[in-house]
């Protein structure tokens, strides 16, 4: 696998979103600040490049990362953030507590990739779904490469499709304990399900060949 460059990050500007959860019909709102977030997933070169190897199921070096777990993404982050001479956003022990004014690499919250995804926009998605994401319907039963569908108004491409993407917060920590947040849907799944507010769930420690993260970073 070929060294590559840097993580090619996009500044997010600030809003708000609303965020839903279809089990309890719950709604809250969110500010949110200004950020970078990737222009893409994780691809595998770049996964290798930083820890040696690449657990994915799919080969290709421009492919997005996959079967990486929550407990995975989080350690890369602080990885690739010692690489490039940052402090790194997590402290790993019993728990994965987040370094607070650190601009190190982390993963997105849930609020800010919404907000991400959506770009601007209210409805389900933000363009038409074959021409945005890799899903059931044209996937072949396979990721692709990463920026190989139109991207939002933003410039972030695979926000809907492709992977399933991490996000830090705890999904509802009353009910399912620390099950992490999935968010954007993957290569495998239904049309219904690749929308941008549909919230899934799963343990730190799940990995599955459709799911696999995105990284941001704090602005000073």
């Amino acid at each position: 696998m070929f060294a590559p460059a840097p993580p090619d990050l996009v500044e997010v500007t600030p809003g708000s979103v609303t965020l839903h959860d279809r089990r309890t019909s719950a709604r809250w709102r969110v500010d949110v600040t200004a950020h970078l977030l990737g222009r893409t997933p994780v691809t595998q070169a770049q996964y290798h490049a930083v820890l040696g190897a690449s657990p994915s199921a799919a080969t290709g070096d421009d492919l997005p990362v996959e079967t990486v777990s929550w407990l995975d993404a989080v350690r890369f982050c602080n990885a690739l953030s010692i690489r490039e001479h940052l402090e790194p956003a997590y402290t790993i022990d019993d728990e994965v507590t987040s370094a607070v004014g650190s601009t190190g690499y982390r993963l997105p919250t849930e609020a800010e990739w919404e907000h991400a995804c959506r770009a601007g926009t209210t409805g389900p998605r933000y363009g038409e779904l074959d021409e945005i994401a890799w899903y059931a319907g044209n996937s072949g039963e396979r990721p692709h490469r990463v920026a190989t569908r139109a991207p939002n108004a933003w410039g972030l491409h695979d926000m809907l499709g492709n992977v399933w993407e991490w996000c830090f917060e705890r999904y509802d920590p009353d009910v399912y304990g620390d099950y992490r947040v999935l968010r954007g849907g993957g290569w495998s799944d239904p049309e219904w399900s690749v929308r941008a507010g549909v919230r899934r769930r799963s343990h730190p420690t799940f990995a599955i060949e459709d799911v696999g993260f995105r990284l941001a970073r704090s602005l000073p």
